[in-house]
């Protein structure tokens, strides 16, 4: 750790040999960050916009895509608070408070809404989420193996907060700006003191200490979120140096790139095409197209191969755990066409074939001309898990409703919605979006059979 703090202390120092940084090339650097910032933490909490539909919405104010408002406004909001931060960071007389905390958790939140929960006695409930208050009801996780982790209890909170302002005060002028950020972010998440939005207030945290230290803001990817989860799973265990390496070593790529800007040279990294593209994929299919037969089935056979191919070849890692399966498909609630199969096998064709000839936009071995179409259904019901108490079943199904302009599609896990988005007609599926839906899916799974075959 102290070899990684020295190579961060040469580049701070590179940094400052090289200011003043030109306007454009600080304009440039302070957009890539903010946008860099703004997309990962919240990505890293569920938040589905893209990194292009995330540029939209921050420099254009742009809200095309097929997302839940709320998810929108957080984004907006992270960004607020961003900025909020980078000012609270230049203020030297403005010492760091509880109410600052708690009014960047009243931002971020937005507004109080509901959230499903779980009670301490294992029941499923519903929860009012209040905003810029501290925790009412404890907010204790499971771990993957099976482990309760205890956060601070409701009672306890207030204290902690207290002692934790308290504690930063007194380490602020003595630890290493990477160490003090990253302790500031560690003892923040152990109290996590909110009904939601922790984790995104932590980086926060964490970031207003390096801009108050002049050190750029460290961006923790979200691609990257099993290591950094990794690092504070051993911080837990009283080892605090993997969590502070991991900083560091985010904070040595901010550095960098700042140096790179203030040099006047590029800030494109590998993964900066792809982004462009997605992004001039997402404005090319931004413009509304009206139901059709003829739409239905381009988006019927979009579905068919890239979605549902894709979400229903996640069973094939649990065919053995199973006795036999049944594939169901249905438009319009028609009958049911199905066949039945042994699990060794997961191949399922479609029990009627689709013509490839377009005149005939023929699903299922229905002519879609015939009658309009209002919703599609694909389903697989694996029966008999091995190893359960009881005879289990589990069934997964894809669930297309279409409207006017789009279509809204559900993936539900034994008739438990598990994933839902909405799309224009002849918007593309982007792999990143079928990777999103995958780890939903494959998530919900796992917790079925741990939960049956306990």
């Amino acid at each position: 750790m102290a070899h990684t703090l020295d190579i961060i202390d040469k580049l701070f120092n590179d940094l400052n040999a090289l200011q003043p940084i030109k306007s454009e090339d600080k304009n440039r650097l302070d957009k890539k960050f903010r946008l860099e910032f703004n997309y990962n933490s919240n990505h890293m909490e569920g938040n589905t916009l893209t990194y292009g539909e995330t540029e939209l919405l921050l420099m254009f104010d742009d809200t095309l895509g097929n997302h839940q408002l709320r998810e929108y406004e957080e984004i907006k909001a992270h960004d607020l608070a961003y900025h909020i931060i980078e000012d609270l960071a230049k203020d030297t007389e403005r010492p760091l408070t509880e109410q600052i905390i708690k009014n960047l958790n009243e931002i971020i939140l937005v507004r109080p809404y509901w959230k499903d929960a779980i009670t301490p006695d294992g029941h499923n409930t519903r929860r009012q989420i209040k905003v810029g208050s501290y925790k009412e009801y404890p907010n204790s996780v499971r771990l993957q193996n099976g482990e309760m982790f205890e956060y601070a209890s409701p009672t306890e909170t207030p204290a902690k907060m207290q002692e934790l302002i308290e504690w930063y005060r007194e380490e602020e002028s003595v630890l290493h700006p990477i160490t003090l950020a990253s302790m500031l972010h560690y003892k923040f998440v152990c109290i996590h003191p909110f009904d939601d939005g922790n984790g995104r207030i932590a980086r926060l945290l964490m970031n207003y200490v390096l801009l108050k230290n002049n050190f750029p803001p460290v961006v923790i990817k979200s691609a990257d979120k099993n290591n950094y989860l990794r690092a504070l799973h051993i911080a837990d265990l009283g080892d605090y140096e993997a969590l502070i390496t991991y900083v560091a070593e985010n904070a040595i790529w901010s550095l960098e790139l700042s140096i790179k800007a203030a040099k006047g040279e590029s800030l494109e990294e590998t993964g900066d095409f792809v982004k462009e593209i997605e992004l001039l994929k997402r404005k090319a299919s931004s413009q509304k197209t009206p139901k059709s037969p003829l739409v239905i089935y381009e988006t019927f056979n979009q579905i068919k191969n890239k979605l549902w191919r894709s979400v229903n070849g996640i069973l094939q890692h649990f065919d053995d755990l199973f006795n036999e399966a049944k594939s169901i498909y249905k438009l319009n609630g028609w009958n049911e066409n199905f066949e039945t199969r042994t699990v060794s096998t997961f191949n399922i064709p479609f029990t009627k074939e689709v013509s490839d000839k377009p005149k005939a936009l023929k699903i299922f071995g229905y002519d879609i001309y015939s009658e309009d179409i209002e919703k599609l259904e694909f389903v697989n019901i694996m029966y008999g898990l091995r190893g359960s108490i009881k005879p289990e079943n589990l069934s997964l199904k894809l669930e297309v409703n279409f409207n006017l302009y789009d279509y809204l599609f559900k993936i539900k896990l034994n008739d438990k919605s598990i994933f839902e988005s909405r799309k224009i007609y002849k918007e593309i599926f982007l792999d990143n979006e079928i990777s999103e839906i995958n780890v939903v899916t494959q998530k919900h799974i796992l917790e079925f059979l741990k939960e049956k075959m306990n």
